[in-house]
């Protein structure tokens, strides 16, 4: 029996994520308006390849009856997943396995909350970005961790793993979801804001221009880390450890665009509250700095303010 995915949310990785299941699941992508069925993969090597994937608006899954899925796979931007998992939970049963692939800390721990079935969480370092509304770029290759905040399903995560590591992903099932999540978001607050503000690709940032600026943040950010408990990665040390897992990050997705600067590309809100404000508020909590990580916070919001004003 084939395994079935819906992906809600048609952005960078959930279309990645269809591209790569589509061949092996039953996978349904689902957006808040139609999209073409035949879209484009553009793989890291370049080469493009056209699939037709199976797509439905939300209104449609309201009025018409579908098998439930086996998982849900929430890939919408972390301040939009609750209300993505509400807008389907009327056509899914209440013990449906859901998938967290947000940046930051903010949707999981309260969907984990909420929610009666199992959650996952998934985070990822595999590099993606749109092209229209028929094309997505696989612009990095990365490293995927699945787990439970609660540790309560390691063998739905462990199998999850194994399925999307036949997809193409390297997925691994952890039982420390929540220091990866913690990891994550001190990489995405040391890559994403800079990038955005400044409108380069992620490579750009192992130029000397910006060495200071990742430095102070790092610095902040290393010991908001300390204070919450999350080891420094691959076995290193305080601030060096966390410089060379961002530099590692920027080195492996040197021609992504983040999603940071995809967003202000596009003129939509960004996903600065769920990446920064965690960080500020744990901050704030231990008695830390944070005033590089408050400048940025503003910026980014001074940035967004921008669009309304320059529309007027």
């Amino acid at each position: 029996m084939t395994t079935s995915h819906w992906i809600l949310g048609p952005g960078a990785i959930g279309r990645l994520l269809a591209h790569s299941l589509s061949p092996m699941a039953a996978v349904t992508l689902i957006g808040r308006r139609a999209l073409a069925e035949q879209q484009w993969l553009t793989t890291p090597e370049g080469e493009q390849k056209s699939q037709l994937l199976n797509t439905f608006t939300v209104a449609q899954l309201a009025s018409e009856t579908h098998a439930p899925p086996a998982f849900v796979h929430i890939t919408t931007k972390a301040m939009a997943a609750e209300a993505a998992l509400e807008s389907i939970s009327e056509v899914i049963p209440s013990t449906t396995p859901q998938v967290l692939w947000q940046n930051g800390f903010l949707a999981q721990p309260r969907i984990t909350q909420v929610w009666p079935g199992p959650v996952l969480c998934a985070t990822t370092s595999e590099g993606a970005y749109l092209t229209g509304d028929d094309g997505v770029v696989h612009a990095g290759r990365g490293a995927t961790f699945i787990g439970d905040l609660n540790n309560q399903h390691g063998a739905l995560a462990e199998a999850l793993a194994q399925t999307l590591t036949q997809a193409g992903f390297a997925a691994t099932a952890v039982d420390d979801i929540r220091s990866r999540l913690w990891q994550k978001l001190a990489v995405n607050a040391a890559i994403n804001p800079l990038v955005a503000l400044h409108g380069v690709r992620n490579g750009e940032l192992r130029e000397a221009a910006y060495a200071g600026r990742v430095k102070a943040i790092v610095k902040e950010v290393a010991a908001i880390m300390q204070a919450e408990g999350i080891q420094p990665p691959n076995g290193g040390h305080g601030e060096d450890a966390w410089r060379a897992l961002v530099l590692q990050v920027v080195e492996n997705t040197a021609n992504n665009k983040a999603s940071m600067l995809q967003d202000v590309e596009a003129r939509r809100p960004t996903e600065r509250e769920a990446i920064l404000g965690p960080l500020i508020e744990s901050a704030q909590h231990h008695g830390l700095p944070y005033g590089v990580l408050q400048a940025l916070d503003d910026d980014i919001a001074a940035l967004e303010a921008g669009y309304s004003e320059s529309a007027t």
